[in-house]
Formats: C-alpha cells, sequence, structure tokens
C-alpha cells in the first residue's frame, strides 16, 4: 500500500443493496477496515447489515469490522450554539454542533488511529453521501489532511470537498447562515 492509498479514507452507504452487491463494492476498493457510523446499526429492512450479521460475515471476506458510535447521526443541536445556522437540515445542524465536542474530536482521533495502515471505508445507510452525516465527517477529515473518496458504485467514486459554506479555523469546522459570512458586494 502506497503513501497516497494510506492517506484516502472511503465513505459508503449500504441503502437496499443486497450483500452480495455490497461485499462486491468492498472487494472492488480493496477495504480491510469498514466502520460503522450509525447511531444504531441494526436495519430492520435489511438485516443483512445488522451489526451483529457484519460483525460475523465480513471477517469472512477479509474486512475486520468496527462500530464506532462516537462519531453516530441522530444528533440533537444546541440551542445555545448558533455558529452552524446554515444548515437549513436540523440534523445536519445538530451533527454540526456536535462536532464542536471533545467527545466528536476523541472520536476522529480513534478513528485516525484505528485505521491507520488499513484501507478503511466509513458506512451508514443512506446512499448518497450529501445526504448523509458521512459528509460532515469527510469536511472533519478532510481538514484534519485525509483524503476522503465516496464510493458511489462499482466503477465510480467521487473525491469529497469540503462544504463549500464552511469555515475553518485549523481542524475546527462551523457552518455559519449568510449573516455571518462576509458579502461580496
Amino acid at each position: 500500500m502506497d503513501e497516497k492509498e494510506r492517506e484516502t479514507l472511503y465513505t459508503l452507504g449500504h441503502s437496499t443493496r443486497t450483500e452480495e452487491a455490497f461485499l462486491a463494492l468492498l472487494t472492488r476498493y480493496q477495504i480491510q477496515l469498514l466502520v460503522d457510523v450509525r447511531t444504531v446499526p441494526r436495519s430492520r429492512r435489511v438485516p443483512q447489515f445488522n451489526r451483529e450479521h457484519l460483525h460475523a460475515r465480513l471477517p469472512t471476506q477479509g474486512v475486520a469490522y468496527l462500530h464506532h458510535p462516537a462519531l453516530g447521526g441522530l444528533r440533537k443541536g444546541r440551542d445555545s450554539d448558533r455558529s452552524n445556522q446554515g444548515w437549513r437540515n436540523a440534523s445536519f445542524r445538530g451533527y454540526a454542533d456536535y462536532m464542536q465536542t471533545e467527545a466528536f474530536r476523541e472520536g476522529i482521533d480513534l478513528l485516525l488511529s484505528e485505521c491507520r495502515g488499513k484501507k478503511t471505508a466509513l458506512m451508514c445507510a443512506e446512499a448518497v453521501p450529501w445526504k448523509c452525516h458521512r459528509s460532515l465527517i469527510s469536511d472533519a477529515l478532510v481538514v484534519r489532511g485525509v483524503t476522503v473518496c465516496h464510493i458511489l458504485s462499482l466503477t465510480d467514486t467521487k473525491v469529497h470537498q469540503i462544504t463549500p459554506f464552511a469555515k475553518v479555523e485549523g481542524a475546527r469546522i462551523t457552518y455559519p447562515g449568510s449573516e455571518e459570512q462576509p458579502s461580496l458586494f
């Protein structure tokens, strides 16, 4: 594995894929570690993506499985924090508020430690990365020098670009509303 590959972290959403289709993606991109960033690592609709099943099945394919609840979604916003009003979606705004906490920073540090030397993919349920908190996690990784690549299909990936209205100060990211954004005119 060359240095460039070591610096790249992948993301993907399981969506309603079959187990075979999902495993084909992991094989195609040579994923060695799958990090589950769902708060609730279960699904009634697609039970092949339940934590217990993945934990048992993936090692038979040469892929380690890790559930990482510190990076899970479904976070509530902090009413006192107005630094992320650029997100109209309350779930994204809540996650952006969570990104300001020590628990999130520790979660990112743990992720980077766990994936060192392994071709890693973050997994959540949503297929489309820009509709998932994986995009915010990706912002946090990019400002830490990690290249993030979203797996869309067997033949298509997209390199993550930081959210256009993000404000970056070192490793801290906020998403201010338009009243906090400088005017171009």
